[in-house]
């Protein structure tokens, strides 16, 4: 009985406490409830403090900013913060791969695939700035122009020999290469220098044959044996030497064909050697070709006669002009770029094969465009986009649709107006 009391007494206990606990509770959460509306705002109006160096730090009072040590200014309150988003407008519609190719109602391209639309900003899509965090962060603005366009085209090439004066030494006949000159490639010859000798039966026996025909005194024959002497490689003033002292050499030199530097040279002495073989390599340097690589997308815009500017790291200030003379007529299958060969006159020899270069190739112009720095245009991926400044430190985004793109500058066919910052 004593227990069932105790155990009635502890409920009543128990119950007391927690009503006791509810009642102040209740107490506490009162003056939440009767907080007006006003005094509620006036929670949001209260000015907080920004490092205009470090806009992550905010404080509720002025102070000094942790990192910097800068004062920290007031934020102002914008009212468009507040403001619902409105709804996207579609403005037009543009081709999936050529953007330059808009319609103003939905379409399909020529491989069945929908137009994408491009949507207009909306009106509360703005970001304000104060003049501090702007001067800070160096915001820089420029307007919109319309101006002239000029297709430059700017790349990198390698100097390589003029193959219009490369000349391949390559013997008629099979033999062994004695009394070589030439020791090394790299080595300057001039036109008419001898390069090797070569002994060849088959040039031994042709002279022989022209000695037997000179003793005859007859005139076909001795011309018909005279070719072929010389088809075989013989020097004109080796078979007047021949006429002269009616004895045949043992070896038969071989004489330089132009003047240039040795570019390949495969052969050392004692080498057996046929005509299939290619003995060297000689390059005249007076002149040069510059094979330069152009995007794809720059591949339009090249044309034969065009003039084009060349500079050498290791010459600074000083420029090549030429001429655009060959457009290879395919793209290369890796890099996707577009060979094009430019020819400079090389009489110092300034320009030297292997070299790497800068060019500029000068296009010709497009007028009355719209333009605007390039660094100004933002590539996302699926469209492009510019910031536009609304003055007083506000700023919204801007879809546009770019065009040409040339240097420093980028033509801009819809999204901007003229005079626009």
């Amino acid at each position: 009985m004593n227990k069932k009391l105790i155990m009635v007494a502890a409920m009543i206990v128990v119950v007391a406490v927690t009503g006791w606990f509810a009642a102040q509770m209740l107490q506490t959460s009162e003056p939440s409830k009767q907080e007006t509306a006003l005094e509620h705002a006036a929670k949001h109006l209260d000015p907080k403090y920004q490092c205009p160096m470090h806009p992550q730090i905010i404080r509720d009072e002025p102070g000094n900013c942790p990192i910097c040590g800068m004062n920290l200014v007031p934020m102002k309150q914008d009212d468009t913060a507040t403001a619902e988003p409105a709804e996207k407008k579609i403005l037009y519609y543009r081709h999936p791969h050529k953007p330059e190719i808009t319609s103003d109602k939905p379409m399909q391209d020529e491989m069945g695939m929908d137009f994408v639309p491009v949507y207009g900003e909306t009106t509360g899509a703005e970001v304000r700035i104060s003049p501090a965090v702007e001067n800070n962060m160096g915001v820089r603005t420029a307007k919109v122009e319309r101006n002239k366009l000029w297709r430059r085209i700017d790349t990198v090439a390698y100097v390589d020999y003029d193959g219009s004066k490369v000349g391949h030494v390559h013997p008629r006949t099979d033999g062994w290469i004695e009394q070589l000159a030439i020791s090394s490639e790299g080595e300057r010859i001039k036109k008419g220098d001898r390069l090797f000798n070569v002994y060849s039966p088959t040039l031994v026996n042709a002279m022989e044959e022209y000695l037997q025909v000179l003793r005859t005194n007859n005139t076909r024959l001795l011309e018909a044996s005279k070719d072929r002497l010389m088809a075989l490689g013989v020097a004109e003033k080796l078979i007047s030497q021949l006429e002269k002292n009616r004895k045949v050499p043992r070896n038969v030199p071989l004489y330089a064909p132009q003047d240039g530097v040795v570019s390949v040279l495969n052969v050392r002495e004692g080498m057996y050697v046929g005509p299939e073989m290619e003995v060297m390599r000689l390059a005249d340097l007076s002149s040069v070709w510059l094979l330069a690589d152009v995007f794809e997308h720059q591949a339009d815009w090249v044309r034969l006669g065009q003039s084009a500017e060349v500079k050498l790291s290791y010459l600074p200030g000083k420029t090549w002009e030429g001429k655009v003379e060959y457009i290879y007529p395919s793209l290369d299958p890796k890099t996707r770029t577009l060979k094009v060969r430019l020819r400079f006159e090389n009489a110092d020899e300034s320009l030297k094969p292997n070299m790497f270069a800068h060019v500029s190739i000068f296009g010709g112009a497009t007028d009355n465009v719209l333009v605007i720095p390039r660094e100004a245009l933002i590539r996302t991926g699926q469209s492009e986009r510019v910031i536009v400044s609304l003055g007083n430190g506000r700023f919204s985004p801007r879809t546009v649709v770019e065009g040409t793109e040339s240097g420093d500058y980028v033509a801009i066919i819809q999204g901007l107006e003229e005079g626009e910052s």
